[in-house]
């Protein structure tokens, strides 16, 4: 018999009323806002109060080794963790993010995670949700819409049409909008220039509300959001434009964080959906807060692996809102590992590989060298890690060992075969008292990789070469420039957010397993102001993914019920 899909699995449960869910964590009924009965957003107010009133939990971040196309099971891991946790008697959250629209109807489908350890209502969690993601591409291109309209009407702040760094957003893949030209058909129509589409989880508006501690902190951040230059080289802000004030108004809902439930019963905060490759990669400081002040534990992601989202929690989440955590995740896969042992390749939308079905320790332990460089990655940053070996049918017992003893080699605290896809929380149980006994180790001391102070070209490179494994960092004059030009406008103190490939510790995808002997080569550094960092982009890095040749959204449909299918 086949195993049911994630969207079957997901319906087959009958959800807790959200008011009961909400009512345990201690949200009263006026500070929460109903989205039907199985979603809720949660008030500012509610997090003030609780914060003050309970103990913070402990602090669990969930990160992966270098991922294959199909994704590692990172999602599912953090749900199953969090139902492993409450199934041993702590009281725990999931906090993830909130899907973009483009790898839902691209290749890689849904990220409520899989199996019996999931997010639901699945459909809900994937497909709008309570609308945040839009409310933040309009509060984006209404910057947009002023900027044009100032050119328009006699460019009162000397803009530089060429200097324009704001481009417009939509939540779709779509590589036709990568490059295009504004304002053509006359003069009605607004100053011809050229710019760009990014995909609305690359906006710094969500940075910006992933990283804001309150409204006014929101408010403050947008206002301070660079969106051009002058010609002398001094910026123009949402607040010189007059625009921020709107902004704000419009993510005045999307500010308060989602209320949903794991497939048990338990708690999940949704909240923020910015990408780990091409942004921070990590759900909202006020999701995590809310989480804290009502569970024993909160279970958090942080996108792809740990040179991608964990590092950037670590360096720019944890900087900006002064928590520390307590121990990491790092999940694994046998198959992930042979493919960095050079076995098989992997493909999103064809079959696996046969190779990587068969049994090949030896390939595990080569590809091992990729799970020790992402131990490794934590450790530098004083917590414990714990290695959640994902499982899979095919999986030998002689391969996982393998992983076993890669990881304990490789400083892990523990590592631990965790079968939370086909078994939820109960397949679980035994990397929660893992990881449970690591966030309550005494030694750990949490610390930052660099020091606000140290100058920004000395973060990139202090980031490639101890978290990537680089022997430096390759600047273009372009980006020798900018450097310079935002540390005279009193930007250096700045963290730094890298845009490269999540296939590989390098900024080459092709470069599988522990790459050495390389230089990443930095070819544009933005400025995100608002956000408070800056983006170096590595090699050939795009803001705007494209559609496969097969999308997803060719098998998504409503059956005769009215009911969504096709949705993994």
């Amino acid at each position: 018999m086949s195993f049911p899909s994630d969207l079957d699995i997901a319906r087959s449960v009958t959800p807790r009323p959200i008011v009961d869910i909400a009512a345990e964590l201690g949200i009263l009924p006026d500070q929460l806002e109903l989205y039907g009965p199985t979603k809720a957003k949660v008030t500012l107010a509610a997090i003030t109060r609780l914060e003050a009133d309970r103990p913070r939990g402990k602090y669990v971040v969930v990160t992966a080794i270098t991922p294959t196309p199909l994704g590692e099971g990172k999602s599912t891991t953090t749900v199953g963790l969090a139902q492993g946790l409450n199934q041993i008697g702590h009281r725990a959250s999931v906090n993830i993010r909130q899907p973009s629209l483009g790898p839902v109807f691209g290749i890689k489908g849904g990220a409520a995670g899989g199996g019996y350890s999931q997010v639901i209502p699945m459909e809900d969690f994937n497909l709008h949700l309570t609308g945040d993601v839009h409310a933040i591409g309009a509060a984006h291109n209404l910057a947009g819409a002023f900027i044009d309209n100032s050119l328009h009407h006699r460019n009162p702040l000397g803009i530089d049409p060429h200097a324009v760094l704001w481009p417009r957003v939509l939540d779709i893949s779509d590589r036709a909008l990568r490059h295009i030209v504004l304002g053509l058909g006359g003069r009605q129509d607004g100053v011809p220039r050229e710019t760009e589409f990014v995909i609305t989880v690359a906006s710094e508006v969500m940075a910006v509300l992933a990283l804001a501690s309150d409204i006014h902190d929101l408010r403050a951040r947008l206002g301070r959001t660079v969106l051009a230059t002058r010609v002398d080289g001094t910026p123009v802000t949402a607040d010189d434009l007059g625009v921020a004030g709107a902004m704000t108004v419009l993510l005045r809902d999307a500010i308060k964080p989602n209320l949903l439930q794991t497939l048990e019963g338990g708690p999940a905060f949704v909240h923020a959906g910015p990408f780990a490759n091409i942004a921070h990669g990590n759900n909202s400081i006020i999701a995590d807060r809310l989480a804290l002040a009502t569970n024993d534990i909160v279970c958090t992601e942080a996108g792809f692996g740990a040179d991608m989202g964990a590092e950037k929690f670590f360096d720019i989440k944890c900087r900006a809102s002064g928590l520390a955590p307590d121990a990491a995740v790092v999940v694994a896969t046998v198959r992930a590992l042979k493919m960095h042992g050079g076995v098989g390749r992997i493909v999103a939308g064809k079959p696996l590989d046969p190779a990587l079905l068969e049994e090949n320790v030896d390939a595990v332990r080569t590809g091992a060298s990729n799970l020790a460089a992402h131990i490794e990655i934590v450790r530098r940053f004083g917590i414990p890690a714990v290695v959640a070996i994902n499982a899979f049918p095919t999986d030998t017992p002689a391969e996982v060992e393998a992983i076993r003893e890669a990881a304990l080699a490789a400083g892990a605290r523990d590592a631990v075969l965790a079968t939370h896809f086909s078994d939820g929380g109960k397949g679980a149980t035994a990397l929660a008292e893992a990881v449970w006994a690591a966030a309550d180790d005494p030694s750990r001391s949490f610390r930052l990789l660099y020091p606000d102070e140290a100058p920004l070209g000395e973060k990139i490179h202090t980031i490639a070469t101890q978290i990537y494994g680089a022997d430096g960092i390759d600047l273009t004059p372009a980006a020798q420039k900018s450097l310079k030009l935002y540390e005279s406008l009193g930007f250096g103190h700045l963290p730094v957010c890298m845009a490269k490939t999540q296939y590989s510790l390098s900024h080459d995808a092709n470069l599988l397993g522990r790459p050495a002997g390389f230089t990443v080569p930095i070819r544009e550094i933005r400025l995100s102001a608002g956000a408070g960092f800056i983006t170096p982009l590595c090699g050939e890095m795009r803001t705007m993914p494209g559609l496969p040749s097969v999308p997803g959204g060719r098998n998504i449909d409503i059956d005769a019920d009215g009911n969504v299918v096709g949705l993994f």
